[in-house]
């Protein structure tokens, strides 16, 4: 009697198992299920038109940035970057990067914990507004602000009569920048934070800790590397904006110029060199951004797996 039962177990269970094992037609040759049943050519041939697109596209002018920059060799090169312009087109991208990536760190995290914490009207509406920057033209948002407080914009007669000078200098290049890099750290926070949920910080309350002492000590190390992420991020394109930044900069040689537009203006007096020379150490900030995005999803990956 156990043997029949035993046997008619095991035909009521085949279907279910022949249904859940894929044929032996679908596996790749490293014992792998491929469940798309692709062809190992159609893989490759994939993965090859995938890599030319990147060498072309990408690998191959970035090279010739480091390959123009260095064509008249090492003084040349050293020459084009100490030169005084140079040196303000720099000296100016940094201070720009450093106010409009601490100003967007600050508000991402206030934004992402308003979003992933609370419940509030017009929480969608605010959720997005985050993505505006995304889908409105550079050029239009530093036309924005020109409106705004140029000298005929709604408030340049009253900037002007109190001494304050926000397009064509400094204050507007960071203003334009600030727009076009907000939702990095915002974007790269709220799923991480949606994920979580409020459970830690909720058990944090009940035994007493400040608000303070619940981000410093629950959740900020849960986001710290998401933070990290988002603000390299944010940081890399605050150095390379151009569109915004070149409609509220006024080009004024020495002192509005960010290292794209001085890029822009070398390239057009024809220095070649000089211009690509500059521009290598935008792509060598490319180069490091890479490296350190890749350590940074390592890092995020392993710390999704272990929530």
């Amino acid at each position: 009697m156990s043997a029949v039962l035993d046997s008619g177990l095991r035909e009521a269970e085949l279907p279910f198992t022949s249904a859940l094992t894929p044929p032996a037609s679908a596996q790749s040759p490293g014992g792998r299920d491929d469940i798309r049943g692709e062809a190992a050519g159609v893989k490759w041939a994939l993965v090859a038109l995938a890599a030319l697109f990147i060498g072309l596209f990408i690998l191959l002018p970035l090279l010739n940035v480091f390959v123009q920059a260095f064509s008249k060799g090492w003084n040349a090169y050293v020459a084009a970057l100490i030169d005084p312009d140079a040196l303000a087109a720099i000296e100016l991208t940094l201070l720009v990067a450093a106010v409009s990536v601490t100003a967007n760190t600050v508000m991402g995290l206030v934004v992402a914990w308003a979003i992933t914490k609370f419940s509030f009207p017009g929480k969608s509406a605010l959720i997005t507004l985050i993505d505006l920057p995304f889908s409105v033209s550079p050029v239009v948002a530093g036309l924005v602000y020109v409106l705004l407080f140029g000298a005929q914009g709604y408030f340049g007669p009253w900037l002007s009569d109190h001494g304050i000078k926000i397009i064509f200098a400094w204050p507007g290049i960071v203003l334009a920048t600030v727009f076009v890099t907000f939702p990095f750290v915002a974007r790269e926070l709220i799923p991480l934070m949606q994920e979580q949920g409020t459970s830690e910080e909720e058990a944090a309350v009940t035994l007493g800790a400040s608000g303070w002492r619940i981000f410093f000590r629950v959740t900020l190390p849960n986001i710290k590397w998401a933070l990290l992420y988002g603000v390299l991020l944010c940081n890399a394109r605050a150095m390379g904006e151009f569109g915004a930044v070149s409609v509220v900069s006024g080009h004024v040689r020495g002192e509005t110029n960010t290292m794209p537009l001085h890029v822009e203006i070398l390239y057009n007096e024809y220095q070649f060199q000089a211009s690509f020379a500059v521009a290598s150490l935008l792509a060598f900030l490319a180069v490091i951004t890479l490296f350190a995005k890749t350590v940074l999803e390592a890092r995020l990956g392993g710390q999704s797996r272990g929530h």
